[in-house]
């Protein structure tokens, strides 16, 4: 079960694709999208980090920041960012594994990954809306991201 709208977001920091650390913190101010990626390197994440990195501009003129968190070891992330030119921050929550996406009731126990859910944050960092699917296999309509953020 998600985090509840209304709800504070975890604080967090994480290294990116870049070793440099990111926190919630740093994305006060701003409206942003904590994207939790099950897989990197798969069919249905890599066209969801895509969507994300070609309407970046458009989730910008939203006042929107973007952070993206998987489960998997910095290097994987790294290269999984470099191949698909993202330019959000790709955050490694391998160790202790998946920590942070468990605070954020995201964590998928029989996996060890992070569950396909993204949390949508006014510029106070408070939970304003939750995309998620039931399944795995299948992604999140981009479209609901641009529909949150126009709301807020």
């Amino acid at each position: 079960m998600p985090l509840a709208v209304g709800t504070a977001a975890p604080d967090f920091t994480l290294y990116d694709q870049n070793r440099e650390q990111v926190s919630l913190e740093d994305f006060k101010g701003s409206n942003a999208l904590v994207v939790f990626i099950p897989f990197p390197f798969t069919g249905h994440c890599d066209n969801e980090g895509c969507q994300l990195r070609d309407g970046l501009a458009a989730l910008s003129d939203l006042d929107a920041k973007v952070v993206v968190i998987t489960t998997h070891a910095l290097p994987t992330n790294a290269k999984w960012a470099s191949e698909n030119g993202f330019e959000f921050p790709v955050l490694s929550d391998f160790w202790p594994h998946g920590d942070v996406v468990q605070s954020y009731e995201a964590f998928n126990e029989i996996l060890g990954s992070a569950n396909r859910v993204t949390y949508v944050l006014d510029k106070e960092g408070i939970v304003r809306k939750v995309i998620s699917t039931d399944s795995l296999g299948t992604p999140r309509e981009y479209e609901l991201y641009g529909e949150a953020l126009a709301a807020l």
